[in-house]
């Protein structure tokens, strides 16, 4: 049992579930993935959730609820219903939009919907999910108090947040590259004009999307204040269970599109999207994003890095991506495999710099454990530390946070 209070005179309000315990069950949701053969059983589930968010926001609920096997395409689908796909032809992404608009509309009108603008009726987002986060909120802030739920936010949906906003910043722009790129140097007024409202439209159907899974940061405050979403917070019930089965979803008067979840995710230990042998957030329709450590990469950049060297290192013109060969291939590989020479070397260790063509150089320290290993060996450690280093002292000081000259250890470990 948590207790929060506000103000001296007020009663305690207690929360019936354990805050930390809720939050962690909810990033799970938020990163949860669905295999293909879950296809089914999800799809079942995702439109029966859908359906009772329509039922809690007083609607009648869809006659149609559409599946499609990602962002992209349910996005696609949205633009089509809600008559923004010509702008987005007519702007410079127009070939490769072409074919994720065939693929929504194909699956529209398998779904028995007319895929032309209109024929979804009007965005019922305001009522499906805005309106009633905005009164779950009032409830459990009149609840807890204004410190009482600033402590839980902090708790739970404060936890989540970080991680969740940045992946789904990571979707909104590789969506909008997708279909709506910006135009090109040899563009003209006009191929400019017609880029600008491509971008302007795809963002607006951005902004009538449900974010499913996504949603966890505020869905775990909630059901923290209320488990199980009962009681007064019951209308999110629906809301909470399209968490659990769908990816971002568009609510409309007479259909809803619901994406699917991705059937692969990939991240680091910081938790950003990371890998090197295929893509880090894959789709079932093929609809990824392929990342190094949180660094957007292009698909066919990850498998040329098995077979990297100094040189190709220093070829690559995209500093970025110079940076992700580097970490991929290894500081201390490339110093010795490039000839590099030190900069520095005393008691502390040695000081490396790599120089890199239009880009800041890489300088690092070069350090020796001084506990051996249970084998007997010393591990070798590569600090890196700011361009401007000029001793090696000075670079191990930086790491501790302290000035060169303050840098004076009792013993080294």
């Amino acid at each position: 049992m948590t207790q929060q209070t506000d103000r001296p005179g007020r009663a305690p309000a207690t929360l019936p579930a354990d805050p930390a315990r809720v939050a962690a069950d909810w990033r799970r949701a938020a990163v949860a993935t669905a295999p293909a053969a879950d296809a089914p059983r999800e799809r079942a589930a995702a439109e029966q959730a859908v359906r009772a968010a329509y039922r809690a926001a007083g609607l009648a609920g869809p006659a149609a609820v559409v599946r499609l096997d990602s962002p992209l395409q349910a996005l696609a689908a949205a633009l089509v219903l809600g008559g923004g796909e010509q702008a987005v032809l007519a702007g410079p992404g127009a070939a490769q939009a072409a074919p994720v608009f065939e693929a929504a509309r194909a699956r529209l009108a398998a779904a028995g919907v007319v895929p032309a603008a209109g024929a979804a009726g009007p965005s019922v987002r305001e009522l499906v999910r805005t309106a009633p986060w905005e009164r779950a909120r009032r409830l459990v802030h009149e609840r807890l108090g204004g410190a009482g739920w600033a402590g839980l936010w902090a708790l739970t949906g404060g936890e989540l947040w970080p991680q969740t906003q940045a992946l789904t910043g990571r979707i909104e722009g590789v969506l909008t590259d997708r279909l709506a790129p910006e135009a090109g140097d040899g563009a003209d007024g006009a191929g400019r004009r017609r880029a600008t409202a491509a971008v302007r439209t795809v963002r607006s159907a951005l902004l009538d999307a449900v974010l499913g899974q996504h949603d966890a940061p505020w869905l775990s405050a909630f059901d923290a204040a209320g488990p199980g979403f009962d009681g007064e917070l019951a209308e999110l019930a629906g809301l909470a269970a399209a968490a659990r089965h769908a990816g971002w979803w568009w609510p409309y008067e007479r259909v809803a599109l619901v994406a699917a979840r991705p059937t692969t995710l990939h991240r680091d230990e910081a938790g950003r999207l990371d890998r090197a042998d295929g893509p880090a957030l894959a789709y079932p329709d093929g609809f990824a994003l392929h990342a190094w450590r949180g660094m957007p990469v292009p698909e066919d950049f990850l498998a040329g890095l098995g077979g990297l060297t100094p040189e190709r290192i220093r070829e690559e013109e995209n500093a970025e991506l110079r940076r992700v060969m580097l970490e991929h291939y290894g500081y201390d590989r490339y110093l010795a495999d490039s000839g590099a020479e030190p900069l520095h070397r005393d008691e502390t260790g040695v000081l490396w710099r790599i120089q890199l063509p239009d880009d800041e150089p890489v300088v690092m320290v070069e350090v020796v454990n001084s506990t051996a290993e249970p084998d007997g060996t010393f591990r070798t450690y590569w600090l890196r530390v700011p361009p401007a280093t000029r001793t090696a002292r000075a670079g191990v000081a930086w790491t501790f946070g302290v000035a060169e000259q303050d840098y004076r250890p009792e013993r080294e470990t």
